[in-house]
């Protein structure tokens, strides 16, 4: 065992190659992940503008338990590519076990959670009777998700901290597929099947991430991997439960501020609902291009824990580098999308002519500081890395929050709804040039490696 870790190829393989090779099924994998909630909006707009801004007043709850399943996630991934890189396969294996509990006792919490706050929630957006009637039709089967996302996201991270890309993108892909199948099957009662509305589209999203758990399932324990659950003589340490929620927080973080994001937005926006049925589907494209990053952070953080592990720090800094102007790159190229053909995206979601005005000036400002969100977002992800969670924490908080915020309620003032879309590149801006700053001050002492 110890000479199959010894030759594992994140340590030995030629790091670009390695890094382009782990980064794209699960940059598909995101893509499609995330476009759960997009093919929702999608075929839901078809029903009425109402029936849109429901599903789009339900998306930083549902964002919310996604960061929460992505944060568990990515906390494991870290503890076992380190593990991996230190040869330490007992605490792999033990590792692989805690995870997978940690998601279940998780999502039935946050199941119990969301479906108590959904209700009020809502209220606090809308006075309008239809619009609260259909985003508590949507969440009240939709909370259903919780456990199964949580459950096969853990397992993707778990496989994908082996080096191990492949079979995770496979079970997301069926679920997804599953969801874009049975989105209109389901919301319009297409042959056999009943006509259930939004319901239908919650019912799908909810029925693809059971889907996906199953395939999941199958594939650790069915199929050859580098790490096993740990059955005999297994304990749960508290010490390896707080290091898998410290090294995930600041993925959740970074996954939930997009929740808070809109919320907030949301309240600056409130009086005029086309301009909030505009931003969660905006937002929606967003965060597909988004999360496609964070695919590509997927397949950069664990070989850069990896090898932080294992004290190589050459291939250490090679990987961030890598990951860092793949990160731009990727983000350069979604907001040219965005900003070239900002009627095609909103036509996807049957935009009304007042939307299509309001919305098409709005995208091609919001799109500005991509660019900055990918490096500043890829140096985050080193500090993760290499142990420096506070570092990481700050700039997700920044750019979503601690900086965003004011800046929105600064430039309303000024500007008006324009400079609520402004606020969003100058944070951005603002947010690289302090992690510029952090990741000057960051000071690496790579641990030994095992003998």
């Amino acid at each position: 065992m110890a000479e199959a870790v010894k030759e594992n190829k994140m340590g030995t393989a030629p790091v670009g190659r390695l890094i382009l090779s782990m980064s794209l099924p699960p940059v598909c994998s995101m893509f499609m992940q995330y476009s759960y909630n997009f093919v929702d909006s999608a075929f839901v707009a078809q029903l009425s503008e109402k029936a849109l801004t429901a599903v789009s007043l339900s998306f930083p709850i549902t964002s919310l338990m996604c960061a929460c399943s992505i944060g568990l996630g990515v906390g494991i991934n870290v503890v076992i590519a380190r593990s991996l890189g230190r040869r330490d396969q007992d605490k792999a294996n033990e590792i692989v076990t805690l995870g997978i509990l940690m998601a279940f006792l998780f999502g039935v919490v946050l199941n119990l959670l969301a479906a108590a706050v959904s209700g009020p929630y809502f209220r606090s957006f809308t006075t309008d009777e239809e619009i609260y009637r259909l985003a508590m039709e949507y969440m009240s089967v939709c909370v259903f998700m919780q456990v199964p996302n949580m459950v096969h996201i853990a397992i993707q991270k778990i496989v994908q901290a082996t080096g191990n890309m492949l079979a995770p993108m496979g079970f997301q892909i069926a679920g997804v597929v599953f969801n874009l199948i049975f989105d209109p099957i389901l919301i319009f009662g297409w042959g056999p099947f009943p006509a259930m509305g939004i319901r239908g589209a919650a019912l799908s999203t909810v029925l693809g991430f059971t889907l996906s758990t199953l395939l999941a399932f199958w594939v650790l324990l069915g199929t050859p991997q580098r790490v096993k659950m740990k059955v005999r003589g297994f304990r749960v340490h508290l010490s390896e439960v707080r290091e898998i929620l410290t090294l995930g927080l600041p993925s959740f973080i970074l996954n939930a501020l997009n929740s808070f994001t809109v919320t907030f937005a949301n309240l600056f926006l409130k009086p005029d609902m086309t301009a909030v049925a505009f931003f969660g589907a905006y937002f929606k494209a967003q965060h597909m291009i988004v999360m496609t990053v964070n695919g590509l952070i997927q397949g950069t953080l664990p070989v850069m824990s990896f090898n932080y592990g294992a004290g190589k720090p050459d291939r250490l800094r090679s990987a961030f580098r890598c990951g860092l102007w793949g990160a731009a790159a990727l983000m350069t190229l979604g907001g040219l999308v965005l900003f070239c053909f900002p009627k095609g995206v909103l036509g996807l979601f049957d935009a009304s002519p007042e939307l299509l005005e309001l919305g098409v000036p709005a995208m091609r400002i919001l799109v500005l500081g991509y660019a900055c969100n990918g490096l500043s977002t890829l140096m985050a992800t080193y500090l993760q890395a290499v142990g420096r969670v506070r570092g990481s924490m700050v700039i997700n908080l920044t750019r979503q929050l601690a900086g965003l915020v004011p800046m929105m309620w600064l430039l309303d003032s000024l500007f008006g709804v324009t400079g609520i879309w402004a606020a969003f590149p100058v944070t951005e801006v603002l947010t690289l040039i302090l992690a510029c700053i952090l990741l000057r001050r960051c000071r690496v002492e790579l641990p030994q490696a095992a003998a």
